[in-house]
């Protein structure tokens, strides 16, 4: 397990932990949390696995953009879901966005070690 990928798992427990102490917002909270988290375990499990390609840094890129087209629809879904049950989706919004950014930060700081690591030296 890299230091991204621990690091994201860490992170993912303090934003569900924090969604849980969300109050009124807590459901709503809870799932923008959860969802939040899975997409960015999942993106940085399908980059490494993309490392092992012949174009790695490519691979990684598609696969940001893959996942970022999925999140879309993930915060699209969560938000209906939460309309629908009436929960609160100023907490969904919120914890899935905070995560979101330092998530994107962390597969952002992988492709750029990714990226140092190949390619012929000057």
């Amino acid at each position: 397990m890299t230091k991204h990928l621990a690091l994201t798992a860490v992170l993912a427990v303090g934003a569900v932990a924090a969604a849980l102490l969300a109050g009124p917002h807590r459901k709503g909270a809870l799932l923008g949390a959860v969802s939040s988290s899975v997409t960015a375990v999942a993106s940085l499990l399908f980059m490494q696995r993309g490392a092992r390609a012949r174009k790695p840094l490519q691979a990684a890129m598609a696969v940001m953009a893959v996942m970022f087209l999925v999140r879309i629809l993930v915060v699209g879904l969560g938000t209906a879901a939460v309309v629908r049950s009436e929960e609160s989706v100023v907490g969904f919004i919120i914890a899935f966005f905070v995560p979101f950014f330092i998530y994107a930060a962390i597969e952002i700081a992988w492709l750029l070690g990714l990226s140092r690591g190949t390619g012929p030296t000057a």
